[in-house]
């Protein structure tokens, strides 16, 4: 499964008015440390496909996006839950840390429906 590309035009229809929490890892092509992050970002997205909406967006094709966002430093990975920004992470983190971040926001979701 790969995961899909978000643009800055596409940025609020497919993260902030997802109905499911969202995934956003903001990255660049040159980055090394984003190439390192990308399996666990594929992991994530087909582990939690059923909770979870996992999407990319390259930082240097959409500076819209990364300025609003206040992006300095990459990879990071951003949760949405319901339109809002609700944790950040930076770098390239192991799967296990991501996971911790992404299940206070799945569980909490989750507990709502």
């Amino acid at each position: 499964m790969s995961v899909p590309q978000v643009i800055d035009a596409s940025f609020n229809e497919e993260v902030i008015k997802s109905s499911c929490p969202v995934l956003v890892d903001f990255w660049a092509p040159w980055c090394g440390p984003c190439r390192m992050v990308a399996p666990v970002i594929d992991q994530i997205a087909n582990e939690y496909q059923d909770k979870l909406k996992v999407v990319t967006l390259n930082t240097d094709e959409n500076p819209s996006t990364t300025t609003e966002y206040g992006i300095r430093s990459i990879p990071t990975l951003m949760i949405f839950v319901e339109g809002q920004r609700v944790d950040t992470v930076i770098g390239a983190v192991p799967k296990s840390t991501l996971a911790t971040a992404l299940n206070k926001y799945i569980k909490k979701n989750n507990n709502n429906n």
